[in-house]
């Protein structure tokens, strides 16, 4: 019997699971073509994060804003190379924890916390909407970004409604491939050698943009955007695909996670 995705090769750019995503994929008789686009680093600076790390153990919070899963386990990483991990999870969990999505939530089950208030949908609206009924006049909420822009909207909407907000962005990207291996790949899917690319956050849909900008490759990759199916792993990188033109991304209905996107992906393949 056939595999769901034989015949099938499938972009898959970095992520924190690229090993397991790809495992996956083979399992269900995919090709995948690896294309690390973006790499996750420690900072070289984390003044800035344990001054947070001290207020949250300090009590200077009421409620924490987790957008990503590897924000929490980075400021964790902090904190035990600053000798206070013991004393920050302490103080963890005297807060409420409010999750963006489901990476957020299980770092947080990884250390013994659970999310107090999920957003409805895992973007920053969806935080919003979390916690549009309450009066946050005068709270001090502490809010895990991410690198880049993405977050501060959110910012700038709790401190229009009164909150004493105190931003951390615990890690920062860095390209991790050369320009010409994802220039390589665009190529690659403009000739039809590869089938579906599979995204699981935004800066690879931003890292692929740019690198096609660069390397002349602009009408190319906007030509793939029309043709070649397209996975997101959730609404925010779903967002992010919009705003470059790729109007009917593959994606779960629920539960943003690798396997119910294999899911979602096997059923596209199929009804080729």
């Amino acid at each position: 019997m056939a595999a769901a995705l034989d015949g099938l090769t499938v972009l898959v750019p970095e992520s924190r699971e690229l090993d397991l995503f790809a495992e996956l994929l083979e399992a269900e008789g995919a090709t995948a073509y690896r294309c690390p686009l973006v790499q996750v680093c420690d900072l070289e600076d984390v003044k800035d994060c344990k001054a947070w790390i001290d207020a949250v153990i300090a009590g200077a919070f009421q409620d924490v804003v987790w957008l990503t899963g590897e924000g929490l386990r980075r400021l964790l990483a902090i904190a035990e190379r600053c000798d206070c991990r013991a004393p920050f999870a302490a103080a963890l969990g005297r807060l409420r924890h409010i999750t963006r999505g489901p990476k957020p939530a299980r770092a947080l089950r990884e250390i013994g916390l659970a999310s107090n208030l999920a957003a409805p949908e895992p973007t920053s609206q969806g935080v919003r909407d979390a916690l549009a009924g309450e009066n946050i006049a005068g709270r001090a909420i502490g809010v895990q970004l991410y690198p880049g822009e993405g977050g501060l909207p959110l910012v700038a909407h709790l401190r229009a409604r009164g909150a004493e907000v105190f931003p951390i962005t615990p890690y920062r990207y860095a390209s991790q491939c050369e320009d010409r291996e994802v220039a390589e790949a665009i190529r690659m899917l403009h000739e039809g050698r590869i089938g579906m690319i599979a995204f699981t956050s935004s800066p690879q849909v931003e890292r692929l943009v740019t690198v096609a900008r660069q390397a002349g490759l602009e009408a190319q990759l906007r030509e793939v955007f029309t043709r070649v199916p397209i996975a997101a792993i959730g609404p925010v990188v779903e967002e992010t695909l919009q705003s470059y033109g790729v109007a009917n991304a593959l994606r779960p209905e629920s539960n943003f996670h690798l396997k119910p996107l294999i899911r979602a992906m096997a059923t596209a393949w199929s009804a080729r």
